[in-house]
């Protein structure tokens, strides 16, 4: 049973991070209902790493060239051959996605606030907030079609991605779904959108699985190694292909399924999490 569980959260994990329908708040209600409640600490920790691969398998041309690119910048620095306003795409981004991860560094001082709802038993809230990014989806399809490249992208557009980014620290609201629609209000381009919320995603998700991990070790659970390494693995293969499909909806513009998907969602959980509290009889499918 442990090794079905694994792979179910492995294959909620690898679809649910980059399709825009919250990795957080679908893993969440799928411990619930499969009645798991210890070592979710760790097994979130590996499963997250495991889409880290995937990103990584999918944008390395993109990653490379910004890494190339930030060593290339100091030394530029130093030369005083920096130029703010002639920086190729790479090096732009890089820029962006640099300021962007630094609006999540007070967030995470306080993130008890934004993650307090999480694996408290009770799924309205998660209901509420697959809601709230069901709203986001379908205001991303009613966008204007941008141009915004890499090259193009200002400082309000790494602010406004990153305060975006901030929201979706709340379980049930997709990290995905609101950067790539923060993206598009700010006229990027849909291939640039998608790209920049993947490749923000790889600091947000390391640090975060960085400062989770003392915490995961000390709580003294005990590891199931080839279970976690089934995770890992399952989250990345379903994860690379969850990039493909998200590229390809992107492109042709249908948000708007995954919204209705997440309004049924939501309402279905918040409707479960009321009867719950209302008859105290919890639903568990074990």
């Amino acid at each position: 049973m442990e090794y079905i569980k694994i792979v179910i959260q492995g294959i909620i994990q690898g679809l649910t991070e980059f399709l825009p329908i919250s990795s957080s708040g679908h893993l969440s209600v799928a411990q619930h209902f499969l009645g798991i409640e210890e070592s979710t600490l760790i097994i979130s920790i590996v499963l997250h790493l495991g889409t880290l691969v995937a990103v990584f398998a999918a944008f390395w041309r993109d990653i490379f060239g910004m890494i190339k690119e930030f060593f290339l910048t100091i030394g530029d620095i130093f030369t005083g051959k920096f130029s703010w306003k002639d920086m190729n795409d790479n090096r732009r981004m890089m820029f962006m996605v640099i300021i962007a991860t630094l609006l999540l560094v007070p967030a995470y001082l306080v993130k008890d606030f934004f993650t307090c709802m999480e694996g408290d038993g009770d799924i309205i809230f998660e209901g509420c907030a697959f809601l709230f990014t069901a709203l986001l989806l379908f205001l991303s399809d009613a966008c204007v079609k941008g141009l915004k490249t890499g090259k193009d992208m200002k400082l309000r557009d790494a602010v406004t991605v990153g305060l975006f980014q901030c929201v979706a620290l709340f379980p049930g609201v997709s990290r995905s779904g609101s950067t790539i629609t923060a993206g598009l209000f700010c006229g990027l381009s849909r291939e640039t959108a998608v790209k920049f919320s993947f490749i923000l995603g790889i600091p947000a998700i390391l640090g975060g699985s960085v400062l989770e991990l003392k915490d995961a070790f000390d709580s003294g659970v005990e590891l199931d190694y080839p279970v976690l390494a089934i995770g890992f693995i399952v989250s990345a293969v379903v994860g690379i292909l969850s990039i493909k499909l998200v590229r390809l909806v992107t492109k042709k513009n249908k948000f708007k399924y995954f919204g209705i998907y997440l309004l049924l969602l939501g309402l279905a959980c918040a409707g479960t999490g009321i009867y719950e509290t209302v008859t105290g009889n919890p639903v568990r499918f074990q």
